[in-house]
């Protein structure tokens, strides 16, 4: 391979790295050491058994093997195209259905929820809508410079979808979902965002490292676009985009941190807070430590690691030096693994180790081994482990229907929230259903917990959520070490990256 190719390769692989360690995304070495070879651009199976598009295919093409049609309540063969044909013009006409929107499955876990749905006098085809069919489009990162980032938001709408479809319609509607790969690209982001306004109704539980690209074009369009997650203020802009995991970077949740110098007192008066040092992490690390400094707290050493950096060494001995009790670390979990070996060899053990969801992966712990023994994390959802949470179960059990053995994180449940919550509107708006009318009921969600799947999301507002717990690694399972189901306080505005 030419040199000067190798390196273009590599740096994207940091671009991307860059971009996503703010917001919590997972790397897998594996795929980043694809890079040197094929750079996603093959079409063979990654992770999730979605394929990349061919070499030299345009940006924003249905990604191979995702796309799932409206007709049938099983899972269907890799490559089966979306049902439901053409879509009649926006305002077109078409059988509005007989009765309620909410089909024959209702309550609490059923589909629908517990919306009341809403009757179907009225109800017209229009961009993405047909007789039979409500097409969505999922926008993700599937290939680029690092294949599979975001498979797990497509594994998870293309998994609600499923469990849609077995039991329920919308206005007698099954839902179809087209498959989008945004590449890690803000360019192939946007022509995604182009396909989707022509074709599908609205965008689901879409999440991408660079999704500045489609925001203006979803907002031109009127597309309902409701994400796992937004990473760029550009979508954060966008009047029609939500995030299910809604932050503002300058507010930052109390009830944690409170508890955690209820039971660590000295620990939160000599903090270390480590972070990699590029793009948006730098501001929310910088955020978190003012507003902890308001909390109480006392971040003596904040400092940024690049991207590129292998020796750990050198910040572990300030640490060291400085008498750090505690080490936040804001990052990928490769990363956090290099910090928590380099700190081994060094004989250095904080009293508390701790960082965000990242590294709630089964991944992280395959590579930490005994060293994830101890490490906490602060996080906004319910624990995968926890067989008691109806919701989480359900996601995982359609999450294997679709994909055997697929692995469970933060931005698939995200997704998977975003499905629902996107059906429940969607049922109780019945024939008043539009782009526009969508877009204003979103608007208005402020209290979304999927079930009991998350903490409590201002969807509608963007804000901070006030509830989180804590969990730990501890006895080769993670576990939740904080008291009752959420931690819920205040949000405080840090001054910083507001």
């Amino acid at each position: 391979m030419p040199r000067h190719s190798r390196a273009r390769r590599l740096l994207g692989v940091g671009a991307v790295v860059l971009a996503l360690s703010a917001c919590g995304s997972q790397l897998d070495p594996s795929t980043v050491a694809k890079v040197n070879g094929q750079s996603g651009a093959g079409g063979g199976d990654q992770t999730s058994g979605v394929a990349a598009p061919a070499a030299g295919s345009d940006g924003g093409v249905p990604a191979a093997g995702g796309d799932v049609s409206g007709g049938g309540a099983a899972a269907p063969d890799a490559g089966a195209p979306a049902a439901g044909g053409g879509t009649a013009g926006a305002g077109g006409t078409g059988s509005a259905g007989k009765g309620d929107a909410g089909g024959k499955s209702k309550g609490k876990g059923s589909p629908t929820g517990t919306a009341k749905a809403g009757s179907c006098d009225g109800f017209k085809n229009q961009t993405g809508i047909t007789d039979s069919t409500i097409t969505l489009a999922n926008v993700a990162d599937i290939s680029g410079p690092v294949p599979g980032i975001f498979e797990a938001s497509q594994q998870a709408a293309r998994a609600y979808v499923e469990y849609f479809n077995s039991q329920n319609t919308i206005c007698g509607r099954k839902l179809a979902i087209t498959n989008l790969d945004s590449r890690a690209d803000a360019g192939a982001d946007q022509q995604a965002y182009t396909k989707a306004c022509s074709s599908a109704f609205a965008a689901i539980g879409s999440m991408g490292a660079f999704d500045s690209g489609g925001a203006s074009t979803a907002q031109g369009c009127g597309l309902p676009d409701i994400r796992a997650a937004m990473t760029t203020s550009e979508r954060a802009s966008c009047s029609t985009c939500f995030g299910i995991y809604s932050v503002r970077p300058n507010l930052i949740a109390d009830s944690g941190p409170k508890w955690l110098a209820s039971q660590y007192p000295d620990a939160v008066k000599n903090v270390a807070m480590l972070y990699i040092n590029a793009g948006a992490a730098v501001g929310n690390a910088k955020s978190q430590a003012a507003a902890w400094g308001k909390m109480g707290w006392s971040v003596n050493y904040l400092q940024g690691i690049d991207v590129a950096e292998f020796n750990f060494a050198p910040y572990v001995q300030q640490m060291k030096d400085k008498g750090i009790k505690m080490v936040v670390y804001l990052g990928p979990y490769q990363n956090t693994v290099k910090l928590q070996q380099a700190m081994q060899q060094q004989g250095f053990k904080p009293d508390v180790f701790m960082q965000d969801p990242t590294i709630y992966d089964q991944r992280y712990v395959q590579q930490a081994g005994a060293l994830a023994e101890g490490t906490f994390v602060y996080s906004t959802i319910d624990l995968f482990e926890n067989k008691a949470n109806p919701e989480i179960q359900l996601y995982l059990s359609w999450l294997n229907q679709v994909k055997p053995g697929a692995v469970p994180n933060f931005y698939g449940l995200f997704a998977w929230s975003a499905m629902r919550l996107f059906v429940e509107q969607a049922t109780a708006l019945g024939g008043k259903l539009t782009r526009e009318s969508l877009v204003a009921a979103v608007r208005k969600v402020n209290d979304w917990t999927d079930n009991g799947a998350h903490a409590a999301m201002r969807v509608g507002t963007a804000e901070t959520p006030q509830c989180q717990k804590i969990i730990q690694y501890k006895g080769g399972r993670w576990q939740q070490v904080s008291p009752g189901t959420w931690l819920c306080g205040n949000v405080v505005n840090s001054g910083v990256s507001g």
